[in-house]
């Protein structure tokens, strides 16, 4: 990471664990119980997968958006800055592969939090 964004690992790292680093890409490991927030953070661009079915509210200024995700699946999430809330009745256990080389053609415009923007 680049030092001005915050790190998930700083700002909740009883929530986030580094499982591999290389110079090319940072693969994180993220747990959680219901109830359990983060404070806002900054993901690059990554891979989700889910290893646990949950449900999460993930806001981003006055934006939020309510998704559940099932065990199994891989999500791609674009570079943004969030934080979130397990909103269900599962732990969320879920893994993030970040890029570490930025895109060869940046986003324009706010990145979608998920299907149900609000």
């Amino acid at each position: 990471m680049n030092g001005q964004s915050p790190d998930p690992v700083v700002t909740d790292p009883e929530l986030y664990r580094v499982l591999f680093e290389n110079e090319r890409v940072r693969v994180l490991q993220y747990r959680d119980r219901p109830g359990d927030r983060t404070h806002p953070h900054r993901h690059p661009d990554s891979v989700m997968v889910t290893l646990s079915g949950f449900q999460r509210r993930v806001s981003s200024g006055d934006r939020h958006a309510d998704i559940e995700l099932p065990a199994a699946h891989a999500r791609w999430i674009g570079a943004q800055e969030h934080y979130g809330e397990n909103i269900g009745s599962t732990e969320t256990h879920a893994v993030f592969v970040e890029l570490k080389e930025p895109s060869a053609t940046p986003a324009i415009g706010p990145v979608p939090l998920g299907p149900s923007e609000r």
